[in-house]
């Protein structure tokens, strides 16, 4: 069964027929909130919103161990990430639908392992390929069949938040190879390996980073509630054609 984790433009998944709802409680903590279990198009799927319901919890505040323990201790066979990005790369624009396939991680505090509990084994996973290679061809296969867009590939930069990042940030980052900056993706792609859940991302272009295009001066963020809408409409369609597919449950 696939879960879905929602990000900020998705806190709910409105075409997610829900049967019940979930309260896990986990060995680390209370996760972001109850996991709504049902389905889409006839098929099983979960959805989980990262930042709680009504969008409460800070990205550097989100227990990500909690929330893929409870995902996975559930039946996740395979995780989707929504989130939205800002766009460092000169091609991608607001609106724009990007699967990412590498990650450079700037966090810092979060607890990033789930070793780190007394007397757990330390598990060196590799991570040379963040994202699951075979989920990754799923969610494309899928935009592709429906005529959505998608720029297959992408570098993201994993920040601390919850502020946005300053101008020269985003030029280091650059430097560094990233083309779009988030908060959220990580740990959570790295505990999602450590517990060998298939783990990729969706995420959603809602606004150019600081001191880029449009954003020169300054992030608009009346603008962004806008550009989400009319995206995550899409990443929904994405989804509902991803988990109908014959083994989509990986």
């Amino acid at each position: 069964m696939l879960a879905i984790i929602g990000g900020s433009g998705l806190t709910t998944l409105s075409n997610l027929d829900v049967s019940h709802r979930e309260i896990v409680r986990t060995p680390y903590g209370e996760p972001s909130g109850a996991i709504v279990i049902g389905q889409i198009g006839g098929q099983p799927a979960m959805f989980l919103p990262r930042h709680g319901h009504g969008h409460t919890i800070a990205p550097h505040l989100v227990n990500y161990c909690a929330n893929l323990w409870a995902l996975h201790h559930h039946g996740a066979t395979g995780i989707i990430s929504v989130a939205s990005v800002g766009g460092i790369r000169a091609d991608l624009q607001p609106g724009e639908i990007v699967v990412p396939d590498q990650i450079l991680d700037y966090t810092w505090g979060r607890q990033s392992t789930f070793c780190e509990i007394s007397g757990a084994p330390v598990n060196h996973i590799d991570f040379t390929e963040p994202y699951d290679r075979e989920l990754r061809r799923r969610i494309v296969a899928a935009a592709k069949t429906l005529g959505i867009p998608l720029k297959v590939d992408g570098v993201y930069a994993a920040t601390q938040g919850p502020r946005l990042e300053t101008a020269a940030e985003i030029n280091r980052f650059e430097r560094d190879g990233a083309d779009l900056v988030g908060m959220t993706g990580m740990p959570e792609a790295a505990l999602a390996r450590e517990l060998e859940l298939p783990y990729a991302a969706i995420n959603v272009i809602a606004n150019h980073a600081a001191g880029r295009a449009s954003s020169a001066n300054g992030i608009h963020f009346e603008s962004l509630e806008h550009v989400l809408r009319g995206a995550m409409s899409q990443v929904r369609a994405i989804i509902e054609k991803l988990v109908g597919e014959p083994g989509a449950g990986l």
